[in-house]
């Protein structure tokens, strides 16, 4: 079987089963270390802290891609 009579076929799945399959073949390209997820929990408690705090505010997700967009259409 090549990958295109493989895709074919998964296309053919179920939705639960295409996103477990989706989800696997993803992992697999970019395995997890436990360091690295270490780092990440840090990063996001200390992000969380300064949210809690008041050291920072949260910008909301359509001003974010609103400011993008703008750089785009320049």
């Amino acid at each position: 079987m090549n990958a295109q009579q493989l895709i074919a076929e998964a296309n053919e799945l179920p939705l639960e089963d295409r996103a477990l399959v989706a989800d696997s073949l993803l992992h697999s390209l970019n395995a997890s270390s436990a360091d690295i997820d270490q780092q990440w929990l840090k990063a996001a408690q200390h992000r969380l802290d300064e949210l809690k705090s008041g050291k920072v505010t949260a910008v909301s997700a359509q001003d974010v891609f609103a400011k993008i967009w703008n750089r785009f259409d320049k």
